[in-house]
């Protein structure tokens, strides 16, 4: 009887000096998805000093969370440690896309933020995306610290698609990527030209209605794709530039998205307002005044100069 109280008397010194042991580490920490027992396998290969005791003692504590924590201190006593890797919540960014932005603008700042590689970003979007502008819809998402570009990409295009989905199978009652495009592309145009949400149902009508009639839609926006997102479209562009994107020079819409769009946009791209407009101007107010014939409209110019 008294050998088995020395020996848990030992045991209990013995346990109480190894969980007082420091433990080095740094101040943010990948946890690795797996059971607790991987976890600490992993943690154990890249130099930590933790052993199979630590797993029975994280038990007691709680259930640790996959990703990036901040650990804050470069040493700390082992059941210190053990807690932080319990307790933690995983490290979070945030991105916003903004609605209008192209994807070139929007990895450039991704990769500069999160220190990441634009090219890389590129690759896996067109690897994930059915589309060539447009696949990330205009939102905010919150990433964990130290994802990889390949993760990311997937990420964002995945929530993207369960949104376009969703909005699609409700309106059409199924989602397909080659009806969706051509709701994309009119949703970014009119994303780039209405001055608010109010105008986009308007503005959405004008597309319509000059590509029924077979009109060009002779709109600047559709000028602001890729690097050209917020380049002020000059008389020299519009003489210049040759690619289907010029409006102006070609007949209906523009090969693929030129931004990324918003719920009211994608809104109004499926729902137009009816109207018979066919031309709109901005006022000094910074709206629009919209008309249904060429007269009208030199009204509106001269109105606004």
């Amino acid at each position: 009887m008294v050998w088995a109280e020395n020996i848990a008397v030992v045991l209990i010194i013995a346990f109480a000096f190894y969980t007082t042991i420091p433990v080095r580490t740094t101040q943010t920490l990948f946890i690795p998805q797996g059971s607790i027992n991987t976890i600490i396998s992993q943690l154990a290969k890249k130099g930590y000093a933790v052993s199979v005791v630590d797993s029975y003692i994280i038990r007691f504590l709680g259930e640790p969370q996959s990703g990036w924590i901040f650990i804050g201190k470069n040493e700390l006593n082992r059941i210190d440690f053990l807690y932080k890797l319990t307790s933690s919540k995983a490290m979070i960014n945030k991105v916003t896309l903004i609605p209008g932005e192209t994807s070139e603008l929007f990895f450039e700042a991704l990769a500069k933020e999160l220190k990441l590689d634009e090219k890389k970003l590129y690759k896996y979007y067109h690897e994930f995306s059915p589309y060539p502008e447009a696949g990330i819809y205009a939102d905010t998402y919150y990433v964990p610290y130290g994802i990889k570009e390949k993760h990311l990409m997937h990420f964002l295009i995945r929530e993207s698609e369960k949104k376009y989905k969703k909005i699609s199978e409700k309106i059409y009652g199924n989602y397909n990527t080659k009806q969706w495009q051509k709701v994309l592309v009119i949703a970014s145009i009119i994303q780039k030209e209405a001055a608010n949400n109010e105008e986009m149902p308007l503005v959405s009508s004008v597309i319509y209605n000059r590509l029924k009639k077979g009109m060009r839609l002779q709109m600047d926006g559709t000028l602001n794709y890729g690097k050209y997102s917020h380049v002020k479209v000059t008389p020299e562009r519009i003489k210049n530039d040759e690619s289907r994107f010029n409006t102006y020079k070609y007949k209906g819409l523009p090969p693929s998205p030129i931004g990324s769009v918003s719920i009211d946009a994608i809104r109004a791209a499926i729902r137009p307002a009816k109207t018979k407009h066919l031309y709109f101007m901005k006022n000094k107010k910074g709206t629009h005044d919209f008309s249904d014939t060429f007269k009208a409209h030199r009204k509106n110019i001269k109105k606004a100069k």
